[in-house]
């Protein structure tokens, strides 16, 4: 995906087809859906402005935001102390859920369970109350947002198995889980339906409820970043995505809004 978005970006730059209204958005899958609803209802009010929302995941997002190539970086992760340069807001909060198919009969697991799941030191569901079967473990790849959140909310400074199947984006790793019943996965809370399963963490359910009471525990940042401080169309829409229309329209979606 980030392949793809990269070529229209350089063929943009190459051909000198953006213009001072044009506002380029890249970066987490994440965040990338909420965005392109800002877009499209930002666009309704500014026709003269075109935001172009591209994926490519968090990393990719920022590196892209401080070589200038994109306006905008999304990312689902917080800056490392290398990108403490950048100018960041946050837009929203959201809750990372642990998704299984819904044939599943697991309804809960400990944190401790779900590293051990994802260091490979539990194998089977029938060692967490499921069935006798292997467990599948899907997983973002290196640089995703989502994945970065993950090890820093969950791991405790381990690995995640090599024997991972890892996908690309959100949409993948719940795709894959809505397909396999002894499959596990992780992604925006955001983006469950009922295609998944979204498992409780230590009792509590994986809501937007819990998000905001704290007492759900796997919550992170959505970020737009760019290599200067917003000005014009670019001020512009992170204007409105800070405004109170544009959290309504966070809230609206699922996330918690600032």
């Amino acid at each position: 995906m980030f392949y793809a978005g990269a070529l229209v970006l350089s063929m943009c730059l190459f051909f000198a087809c953006k213009n001072e209204h044009d506002v380029i958005v890249a970066g987490s899958t994440s965040v990338q859906p909420y965005a392109e609803v800002l877009a499209e209802e930002y666009m309704s009010l500014n026709p003269q402005n075109m935001i172009d929302i591209q994926g490519g995941g968090s990393s990719a997002g920022i590196t892209a935001a401080e070589s200038g190539t994109a306006n905008i970086g999304m990312s689902s992760r917080a800056l490392t102390d290398t990108e403490q340069d950048l100018w960041s807001v946050e837009i929203a909060k959201d809750g990372l859920a642990m998704i299984v198919n819904p044939a599943n009969p697991v309804q809960n697991l400990t944190l401790a369970q779900i590293r051990g799941i994802y260091t490979a030191d539990i194998q089977k569901w029938s060692e967490i109350g499921g069935a006798d079967v292997k467990i599948h473990i899907i997983a973002r790849e290196e640089g995703s947002g989502t994945r970065s959140s993950f090890e820093e909310l969950i791991m405790d400074g381990r690995r995640i198995t090599p024997k991972a199947i890892i996908q690309d984006s959100n949409g993948a790793v719940r795709q894959l889980v809505a397909d396999d019943p002894y499959s596990i996965g992780f992604l925006s809370l955001g983006l469950v339906d009922d295609t998944v399963k979204a498992l409780h963490l230590d009792g509590v359910a994986a809501t937007r409820e819990n998000i905001i009471n704290r007492s759900y525990s796997l919550l992170r940042s959505f970020l737009f970043v760019s290599k200067d401080r917003p000005k014009d169309a670019v001020k512009d829409y992170v204007d409105f995505v800070l405004s109170p229309e544009g959290q309504r329209i966070l809230s609206d979606e699922g996330l918690i809004p600032e």
